[in-house]
């Protein structure tokens, strides 16, 4: 079944090429059809690879190599993919979570006139993500890696006509690429310094202790790829494209916040484990950074009223978590929350987009309230996503952030402290959403009042089978207090090798259990009694610089872009217009000069033309004379 990998990624390609090729007379129907099938073919056969894999009898990676990319000399890169388990778990994810998406927005997009265009793009998406996590090696993982960078341009900017729309399509694009050249000098540094950017060779040559390199080597390349994954996973200083990343469709946001894009940082880290594991300082930074994250985005949702925005700021902060894990050395943790932050960010994304269809295209909740009443469905479902992501027990939520604090505690308690504090905030604001959104009178117009409705079941359905994986996908990496076999840490334990396993008493584990949970109910009865009768005052002090993001916008505004702007003006005015469009204008104008003065010594005049022979010929006499010996 491996050696079919390659179909996986074909049929996306095909649905792209179908659906991009005939965009202008394919019926909307039929280009969602093809969208959908060509996701559902793909997962089936994910499905496939999956079981082979957590059969005894696999014994990989298997690599199977379609044709050779590169060779010169003695470097040779072939256009490969690698199949093992940290693969084959993140196909599930892409093509079950996406497949559920593309269902979704068949309805959603129903309506929309670029409804084909959409469906191309998504599907190119899907394609240029799963060659990310295929790939064999760096290069393969960088033109994924790239090609999810220009789908998420395309899809943030699909509705262009609006400029801010637009803008934060560039915006999206351009933050990215500082982080490219991050990984892209790290990948060159691979390249250098073991002469591969095979994955098997790589990671060969690091466990052997045969790698005749500096210690400052492994550094220099992890901090490289760390840098790319600030990009993709959106983390500091690089995070702020994710929250305007929302002027895309909804669809969109769930695609890129939940199961693909922003899981690509993680997913480079985890599968480079052998490099961090040998780089101590760079997996110091790693945390540092992915709780400061968790923190301040959590901070900014609290005080957001575009239900978008909210859910946004809980990506950031989501994905902060997750580089916790990994910082720690807990890689399969960190994939774990990948995991189940798919299942349930994808469901309250979703949940947000039923929402403001409902609504008319409204996404301020103070403009909403008591929905629950005419949306039951989308109510129940987007309380369960509510729930997991606060980390209430029994719920997968629970067990993946559970796993992380856990593991943070075994490496630094204060770490494990901070961290309790995000999820406190979690637990907040995802509850304000939820309370200001579906409980209470209703506070739109009498207009969207009498509009409000259920959505139809193509929107509902995909809701109601993520909801499902938001309660049932944690048990698959129940902890060691729970049972004794962790069933993704043995899946994931050939290809993922975690920094040391920290053992903690079973009482203690159990106590950090109590208090995340504590903790967390806490702040969901806060959230609902500050909300229950909502005052919506204007911000001010601490809540305003909340509610206006630390300015952190601003900042790069004037610290960053203006700078930038003014020196590109000085550029373009002294040595671009004077300097080199003066030089080529110059040489022209000299030209025009002297053609013009050569053409006065043409008078017709016979007597004057004999006048210039001699004196030209007593010049070069008197040349020869003098001169030339």
């Amino acid at each position: 079944m491996s050696q079919l990998v390659y179909l996986i990624p074909l049929f996306p390609l095909i649905g792209f090429l179908i659906n991009g090729l005939l965009w202008n007379k394919m019926p909307k129907m039929v280009a969602g059809i093809i969208g959908c099938t060509a996701i559902l073919a793909s997962f089936i056969v994910s499905v496939g690879i999956f079981m082979e894999v957590k059969s005894p009898s696999f014994h990989g990676p298997v690599i199977v190599t379609l044709f050779d990319f590169i060779q010169s000399g003695k470097l040779n890169i072939p256009f490969s993919f690698q199949v093992d388990a940290l693969s084959s778990l993140f196909l599930l994810i892409i093509t079950g979570v996406g497949f559920l998406i593309h269902v979704y927005s068949a309805s959603y997009m129903s309506h929309d006139e670029g409804m084909v265009k959409y469906f191309a793009y998504l599907n190119l998406f899907v394609f240029s993500m799963l060659l990310l996590v295929l790939g064999a090696n760096y290069l393969i993982m960088f033109i994924g890696w790239e090609g999810v960078g220009l789908c998420s341009y395309l899809l943030i900017g699909f509705w262009f006509k609006k400029r801010e729309y637009t803008n934060a399509a560039k915006k999206a694009f351009v933050m990215n690429r500082i982080g490219d050249l991050g990984f892209l000098v790290g990948m060159l540094l691979v390249l250098y310094y073991f002469g591969t950017l095979s994955y098997q060779e790589f990671t060969g040559a690091l466990t052997s202790g045969h790698a005749a390199v500096d210690s400052s080597v492994y550094t220099a390349i992890a901090i490289c790829f760390f840098i790319g994954a600030t990009g993709k996973s959106a983390q500091i200083p690089l995070y702020t494209w994710l929250p305007d990343a929302m002027a895309g469709p909804t669809p969109v946001s769930a695609l890129i916040h939940a199961a693909t894009m922003v899981t690509a940082g993680i997913y480079m880290i985890a599968r480079s484990n052998a490099l961090y594991t040998l780089s101590p300082f760079t997996l110091h930074i790693v945390a540092i950074i992915g709780l400061s994250t968790a923190i301040v985005a959590a901070t900014i949702a609290i005080k957001q009223y575009d239900i978008k925005k909210v859910l946004a700021y809980s990506t950031v902060s989501q994905l902060g978590f997750m580089f916790l894990a990994l910082g720690v050395g807990a890689y399969t943790t960190a994939v774990f929350h990948v995991m189940t932050h798919a299942f349930f960010k994808a469901l309250l994304f979703l949940g947000s987009g039923s929402v403001i269809h409902a609504m008319g295209g409204e996404q301020d909740i103070r403009k909403m309230g008591g929905l629950g009443k005419h949306m039951r469905i989308t109510q129940v479902t987007f309380l369960i996503g509510c729930l997991a992501i606060s980390g209430i027990p029994g719920l997968s939520g629970f067990f993946s952030k559970d796993a992380i604090l856990t593991a943070a505690f075994a490496h630094d308690p204060i770490l494990y402290v901070l961290g309790i504090v995000a999820a406190m905030m979690t637990a907040f604001y995802m509850f304000r959403l939820y309370f200001l959104t579906f409980t209470g009178g209703f506070r739109g117009t009498e207009d969207q009042h009498h509009h409000l409705h259920e959505s139809p079941a193509a929107m509902t359905l995909p809701l109601i089978v993520l909801a499902i994986l938001s309660i049932l996908g944690g048990y698959v990496g129940l902890p060691e207090v729970m049972s004794e076999h962790n069933l993704l840490n043995e899946y994931l334990a050939p290809v993922v090798k975690n920094l040391g396993e920290h053992h903690i008493a079973a009482g203690t584990e159990w106590m950090l259990m109590g208090i995340s949970v504590a903790v967390s109910i806490v702040m969901i009865v806060v959230a609902y009694t500050i909300n229950s009768k909502p005052n919506f005052t204007p911000n001010k002090g601490i809540a305003g610089l909340l509610e206006n993001k630390w300015y952190i916008d601003e900042l790069y505004d004037a610290v960053i872009v203006r700078p930038i702007e003014i020196f590109s003006g000085l550029l373009d005015r002294f040595v671009e217009r004077m300097g080199i469009d003066g030089s080529v204008n110059g040489v022209g104008k000299i030209v025009k000069w002297g053609g013009d003065r050569m053409r006065l010594l043409q008078t017709g005049q016979v007597g004057f033309y004999i006048f210039i022979l001699v004196m030209g010929m007593v010049v070069l006499f008197a040349l020869s004379f003098f001169w030339i010996k």
